[in-house]
């Protein structure tokens, strides 16, 4: 059920595109929609680094949830395992050494259930492209088993505070 096989040529080069915008310090571009992840190599020890799709974002504590398309079988995923991340960055602000926990298949099912519901069209897209059974209840079951899902929450001398309502009264 995880995609079948890893991007190549043309493909990987735009999926690494949002990369390049990080490095360059423009993720705030990509909004709260990906976040970059910095890890280590569980064999090389070398810092590596990806943009996933955020599947869930809780602006108020700054928790980021992904889910690893290619299973346990991701590189990225593997890596984090062996090792916690180095860093993630969000729009424009950035958490080094993140507190990180992988999501029991209940949460994952219901992580997918609240991506259906908040992003419909992209819900049909995703499971038109992978074939993934993403918009039935006992498909996204299915896939909460195969598809691990990892929550990213900045450690508690970086977490933002929480916001205040303004000067009007009325935020």
């Amino acid at each position: 059920m995880p995609l079948r096989t890893l991007p190549s040529g043309l493909t990987r080069r735009l999926f690494r595109l949002p990369v390049h915008l990080y490095r360059r310090n423009l993720g705030r571009l990509l909004g709260n929609r990906f976040v970059y992840l910095v890890h280590r190599g569980r064999r090389s020890g070398l810092p590596r680094e990806t943009v996933l799709e955020v599947v869930r974002h809780r602006e108020r504590t700054d928790e980021v949830t992904v889910v690893s398309g290619w299973g346990r079988s991701s590189n990225w995923y593997r890596n984090i395992t062996a090792e916690p991340a180095l860093e993630i960055r969000i729009g424009g602000r950035r958490h080094v050494r993140p507190h990180q926990r992988v999501l029991e298949e209940s949460e994952t099912a219901e992580l997918l259930e609240e991506y259906v519901a908040r992003h419909p069209y992209a819900a049909r897209v995703l499971a038109r492209l992978t074939d993934w059974p993403l918009l039935t209840p006992q498909g996204r079951a299915e896939l909460s088993r195969q598809l691990p899902a990892v929550s990213f929450l900045p450690r508690a001398d970086e977490a933002p505070s929480p916001r205040e309502p303004d000067s009007r009264g009325d935020g």
